[in-house]
């Protein structure tokens, strides 16, 4: 099933990346949305806690709901991160570093003759069910959290930009 094409602003540099890739390329805004989120959970409830004190054996009460709360606040200050990542990806905000740092990085995979995105000893079947599980959904991680895990060759783009020829190619993603 070929990978949906979508009108973006900017360049497509990957249609689904791999989880490591998108980490990879986080941004220090990222990093800055991903603690603003960490930090934001406990804070909210030392506020509430402020406005509508609970008078409960003093301040100790709020232990377990602040380590909470701070986990919370840091799995999902990963998914917006992480999201604000792919949509980098997708072309969908600006994109001009990602697109330098993904050309440089597939371009020497290219030259060393390694496959482009990396190998899998996983049947075809896997691979194909594991992209079309994974492309785009990263817009859905309100419901279900997913990432690409595995190493396929459905990324909507073509591997040809990077030096590498069609026989190549299909030799390497088989």
């Amino acid at each position: 099933m070929p990978t949906k094409v979508v009108n973006s602003p900017y360049p497509l540099i990957d249609a689904d990346p791999h989880a490591s890739r998108v980490i990879r390329y986080f941004r220090r805004s990222d990093y800055a949305a991903l603690a603003g989120a960490t930090a934001a959970f406990p804070g909210l409830l030392l506020l509430l806690d402020f406005i509508d004190p609970t008078h409960i054996r003093g301040r100790r009460y709020l232990r377990s709901p602040l380590i909470i709360g701070t986990m919370l606040g840091f799995s999902g200050g990963f998914l917006l991160a992480y999201q604000r990542s792919s949509f980098r990806f997708w072309g969908w905000t600006e994109n001009e570093r990602e697109q330098a740092m993904d050309f440089a990085e597939l371009s020497e995979r290219a030259r060393q003759g390694k496959p482009l995105y990396g190998h899998s000893d996983q049947p075809e079947w896997v691979k194909a069910s594991a992209a079309n599980n994974s492309t785009f959904s990263q817009l859905k991680f309100g419901a279900l959290p997913m990432f690409n895990m595995v190493n396929h060759k459905y990324h909507g783009t073509d591997p040809t930009k990077y030096g590498v020829s069609t026989e190549a190619t299909t030799e390497n993603l088989e």
